[in-house]
């Protein structure tokens, strides 16, 4: 590679989607630019899915040096990042949501870690929730139909630090110490350029949720690592654009799919691994959670 090549490599592409979400946005992008980067170069994305709240406009006049991204719709979490994707030049990718804020040293450790780590394919930081609690979803296992049953019956909430039962979350780890785990949440995704180029992009078959997993799953039969690493934090202000939105009809609409994509996340990745009445079964108790939030909000 050229010197000139090399001077003006792009290290991290930090993509992020928006969906009527311009404050928290504009809040997270806020604290990308306060990172403390060092020598490293990068890129901010923002893909849009046709939220008509003005974000257009705000990112151009605030944050001029924002890749603005347009998408034709509410086309969902996979088919909104993948252009970002597509258009990013980094040697690394980071899917990062808008209801987050990055603290100051994060970008740059984390990219350290995995220069350092070459077995990685990817990584996450701890994410701490608005409660100052962790945000299980960044540390998980691989959602077998056992471990899923488990999470869903609540065995897991009984037994938290059982190996048996805690699967799901891999409630049995020290969170305090960097490890592999199966499974890290798409609000901060951090991904190797020649990962992607191996395994593709985000399954657009996925609308919202699911699609991490899916493509945590396509990284580890890859023979990459997925690494967690609670050195570096970021605050995840979960579910504010969707299960927690203010609109009652929203969050029914969100809770639904998440339900309904676990179980085509099941499909698509278990259903010939396992006997099929422990597959109906775990469908069975997804029909059930979608008909109770539909019929009773619960």
């Amino acid at each position: 590679m050229k010197n000139s090549d090399t001077k003006n490599m792009i290290d991290l592409s930090i993509i992020l989607l928006n969906y009527k979400t311009k404050d928290l946005t504009l809040k997270a992008i806020e604290t990308i630019y306060a990172s403390k980067i060092g020598s490293y170069r990068i890129e901010v994305i923002l893909c849009d899915n046709a939220s008509e709240d003005g974000i257009a406009d705000a990112v151009k006049h605030v944050y001029p040096n924002v890749i603005f991204i347009q998408n034709g719709g509410n086309i969902g979490f996979s088919a909104g990042n993948n252009p970002g994707i597509k258009r990013s030049k980094g040697r690394y990718v980071l899917l990062l949501n808008t209801d987050t804020e990055v603290h100051p040293e994060t970008l740059s450790g984390m990219l350290s870690y995995m220069d350092n780590t070459p077995t990685a394919g990817a990584s996450t930081c701890k994410l701490f929730l608005m409660d100052g609690t962790i945000d299980p979803a960044c540390h998980r296992g691989i959602p077998t139909p056992w471990r899923s049953i488990c999470y869903m019956i609540g065995l897991s909430k009984i037994f938290p630090t059982s190996p048996l039962f805690s699967g799901y979350h891999l409630g049995y780890l020290d969170r305090s110490t960097i490890h592999q785990v199966d499974v890290i949440s798409g609000a901060f995704f951090l991904i190797r350029r020649k990962v992607i180029d191996k395994i593709g992009m985000l399954d657009e078959d996925y609308l919202m949720y699911g699609e991490d997993m899916d493509w945590c799953m396509r990284i580890t039969d890859s023979g990459w690592k997925i690494m967690y690493n609670p050195k570096y934090h970021i605050l995840h202000k979960k579910k504010q654009s969707g299960r927690a939105h203010s609109e009652k009809a929203r969050r029914i609409k969100t809770m639904v799919m998440f339900y309904e994509s676990n179980k085509l996340f099941f499909k698509k990745n278990f259903h010939s691994r396992y006997p099929r009445f422990v597959m109906n079964f775990l469908y069975m108790l997804f029909d059930i959670r979608v008909f109770s939030i539909k019929n009773f909000g619960i």
